[in-house]
């Protein structure tokens, strides 16, 4: 499974970016891949080729109407493991002792 953390933005497009990222969100929100939304990103866990396709959908999305994008992508592959959208969480919380925001 991967855990994938990215954000795809233009660059062409002037301070206000919602617009184009809502649009990333809501082929996110559609693919029935399990995400996380951040202030800074989003973050997917599913196999290898369906969360890059995701990604590619959003990047073809944008893509259409914007003429420079920029894209960061980190990604964590560990065989056999999923649910870790929140469990690496919990993991940490566990360590403290305490929850933390999420």
């Amino acid at each position: 499974m991967v855990l994938l953390e990215f954000s795809m933005s233009p660059m062409d497009k002037g301070e206000s970016l919602s617009p184009y990222v809502s649009r990333s969100l809501d082929i996110v929100s559609n693919s029935g891949v399990p995400y996380k939304l951040t202030p800074m990103g989003t973050c997917l866990e599913g196999e290898w080729d369906e969360v890059m396709g995701v990604i590619k959908q959003c990047y073809e999305k944008m893509s259409s109407d914007c003429k420079r994008i920029t894209c960061s992508i980190k990604i964590d592959y560990r065989e056999g493991k999923s649910g870790r959208l929140e469990s690496k969480i919990a993991s940490v919380e566990k360590q403290l002792g305490k929850t933390l925001n999420t």
